[in-house]
């Protein structure tokens, strides 16, 4: 196996991992209001969150950019926090010629912005597997591969289940993006209140 083919399958297993589904959540969060009929705006979507991370991903990798990992663990809940509750607000269009991408526009700099948070998270997993590695460039474009592969498996899964549920089950839209961002939130939430920064902060008052 080559060194790019090992940490394209690390950064993979990273993504798809149960143990750190925090990312996954936030996929969940910013796809939930689409289902595969709209595929289209979806991959515009990834690829602005694509674009966040890749970005700071390699500048952490690099040592540009050094940001308390403590902190990244603590702001990657809070995004899928605010993703979620903003799905409340959806609303679903009257009729088949009413623009969703006004409503919705927000989505795009929103995936950008939060994904520049998230790329942060993967570099701190990143710099733990390189160690001294004299030569980052393959190991950093077969981890951020991989990543994006696992990332498009989710994606695909989402969009599927939501098909199914709306086009085939006959679940309202509405109701089945509110049922499903209310358990993402709640969730994620629970990732906040237990975040050990989170603890610390909201307890030092009292300990002064």
């Amino acid at each position: 196996m080559s060194e790019f083919q090992a940490y394209l399958q690390l950064g993979f297993s990273h993504i798809t991992d149960s143990n750190g589904y925090d990312h996954i959540l936030f996929i969940m969060a910013i796809c939930s209001v689409y289902t595969l009929v709209d595929w289209q705006k979806v991959v515009v979507l990834v690829t602005a969150f694509t674009a966040g991370h890749s970005i700071t991903l390699a500048l952490a990798t690099l040592g540009y950019v050094n940001v308390n990992p403590d902190v990244i663990e603590l702001l990657i809940p809070v995004t899928i926090v605010i993703t979620a509750f903003l799905n409340f607000f959806y609303k679903v269009p009257k009729t088949a010629f009413a623009s969703k991408e006004k409503v919705q526009a927000f989505r795009y700099p929103l995936a950008l912005g939060f994904g520049l948070i998230h790329g942060l998270g993967f570099s701190n997993y990143l710099r733990t597997l390189l160690g001294k590695e004299a030569s980052i460039f393959t190991p950093l474009l077969g981890f951020n591969v991989g990543l994006e592969l696992g990332q498009l498996i989710i994606v695909f899964i989402i969009l599927l289940i939501a098909f199914v549920m709306i086009e085939l089950l006959r679940v309202q839209k509405l109701s089945w993006i509110q049922i499903l961002s209310g358990i993402i939130f709640g969730m994620a939430l629970s990732l906040i209140l237990n975040n050990e920064l989170f603890r610390t902060l909201a307890g030092s008052p009292a300990d002064s």
